[in-house]
């Protein structure tokens, strides 16, 4: 089976209903896109904006991603397990070229967590040199306050 995108199985589909292609149209767009429906929904007809509020709270698309949940399902079983072509050396390179860009991936997510960590830690050193000196700077501004 081909992998389409929801836009593309929209425009597949002619005798889907015209809400249906309107969910397709706005899940192809994010969360941003539904929002911006709900509220020109709520300007122009509030029991619209309301319906849409009432929809994407039912359809789980408000409090988590699934309008783009979809879209890196598919890309994700894109990456997966392939069938074969019945080319074995293209076969063996396919797998070996996804077995090393996942290894990067890998590695790549790795570095920006020691990155992190490393940004964590010296704004933790930095805040505790502050906190060590703020003392150190307050006791001589106390004595000239209780010589005056």
């Amino acid at each position: 089976m081909t992998d389409t995108t929801s836009y593309d199985y929209a425009q597949s589909r002619p005798h889907q209903s015209w809400l249906r292609q309107a969910e397709n149209w706005l899940d192809a767009r994010g969360k941003g896109a539904w929002i911006a429906a709900m509220v020109l929904g709520f300007v122009f007809f509030w029991p619209v904006g309301l319906a849409l509020l009432a929809y994407m709270i039912w359809s789980k698309r408000m409090f988590n991603k699934g309008c783009n949940k979809s879209r890196h399902n598919r890309a994700a079983r894109s990456f997966g397990p392939q069938r074969s072509t019945g080319n074995s050396a293209f076969d063996a390179y396919r797998e070996e070229t996804l077995r090393r860009l996942q290894q990067e991936q890998d590695d790549f997510e790795a570095f920006l967590e020691r990155l992190r960590a490393a940004k964590d830690k010296s704004e933790f050193d930095q805040f505790m040199d502050e906190r060590a000196r703020a003392p150190r700077e307050m006791t001589p501004q106390t004595e000239t306050h209780a010589e005056a």
